[in-house]
């Protein structure tokens, strides 16, 4: 029997791709991804660290809450501290809710990416017209709220119907981070032409590490840490990237962020650092693009 096949991409062994830098020289590109989401007060989808509650479930929506109230503003600050720059997947409601947000990420500097209206609904149960109306307005809200227009995307609940790479490329975006399927960018097809997929970390997640998994905070430092000096030793042999998600609600939680810090400032202080890019996405993309034909999977289409 004949199995589907996407066929969004071809299949590229990471071990027969020409060789490559970053910018400077560099061999693996650190970014950290701070998902910055709204939830609808009584709705059906949430994150939650125990069981959800019958609606409105006040508990679980104070909780999501916090992390914008309060765990946000902490995860700026350490970023401050350490000197890291930062990409926020960022839901286009937060533009028009909370306005102090979206203008410490602008005084930042950072790269918004676009991560739908809100966390409070899934892509893949759209039809297409619908799922072309939700991106057409997040995209239209996150231009407004922060200057400028998104170039990347990650749908909520990393959700995706079979057209989305589709939608994201007739809408003008360049990349997207719904595809965890390897440690560098590659080409994908659309019925528009082609797309990026830059690595999004997926398993060096707070959220499923904590809260689908119940591994503790201490593990998930330990986990950063594990998959850096991995993944700075296997850069050795051909470029990398290395990501770490974060949600505010989770890791802003005190007795989590403390974890993070020491993570990041073992990052930030390796003794080795000097083989790091610390990017965000979008530049990654954008420089993956300067490439020559061939080096990126895929790019043999272009």
């Amino acid at each position: 029997m004949e199995m589907h096949h996407h066929a969004r991409y071809d299949y590229s062994p990471i071990t027969e791709r020409p060789d490559f830098s970053w910018p400077g020289g560099k061999r693996l590109a650190f970014y950290l991804a701070l998902n910055v989401e709204h939830f609808a007060f009584g709705g059906p989808l949430g994150h939650t660290p125990t069981s959800l509650g019958p609606p409105p479930d006040p508990r679980n929506y104070a909780w999501r809450d916090y992390g914008l109230r309060v765990g946000i503003w902490r995860i700026f600050d350490l970023a401050d501290k350490l000197g890291l720059p930062m990409c926020h997947l960022v839901n286009s409601t937060i533009c028009e809710r909370y306005p102090q947000i979206m203008a410490r990420i602008k005084a930042r500097g950072d790269e918004v990416v676009g991560h739908g209206r809100t966390n409070s609904e899934r892509q893949a149960d759209l039809n297409e017209a619908g799922e072309a109306n939700l991106i057409r307005e997040a995209t239209d809200a996150l231009t407004q709220g922060n200057g400028v227009a998104p170039g990347g995307w990650m749908g909520p609940w990393i959700s995706e119907s079979a057209a989305t790479p589709d939608l994201l490329k007739e809408a003008g975006y360049n990349y997207l981070l719904d595809w965890p399927a390897d440690d560098q960018p590659f080409w994908m097809r659309t019925r528009s032409g082609p797309i990026l997929s830059v690595p999004y970390p997926i398993e060096i997640n707070d959220s499923p590490t904590m809260l689908s998994r119940m591994q503790s905070a201490t593990d998930f430092r330990q986990m950063i840490v594990d998959q850096f000096e991995a993944m700075l030793r296997f850069s050795e042999q051909r470029p990398l990237v290395c990501g770490v998600s974060l949600h505010t609600f989770v890791v802003g939680q005190p007795f989590r962020f403390v974890q993070l810090e020491a993570a990041l400032r073992h990052i930030v202080e390796h003794a080795e650092r000097d083989r790091v890019w610390f990017t965000r996405p979008g530049e990654i993309a954008a420089f993956a693009r300067t490439l020559q034909k061939g080096v990126i999977a895929g790019s043999n289409e272009l």
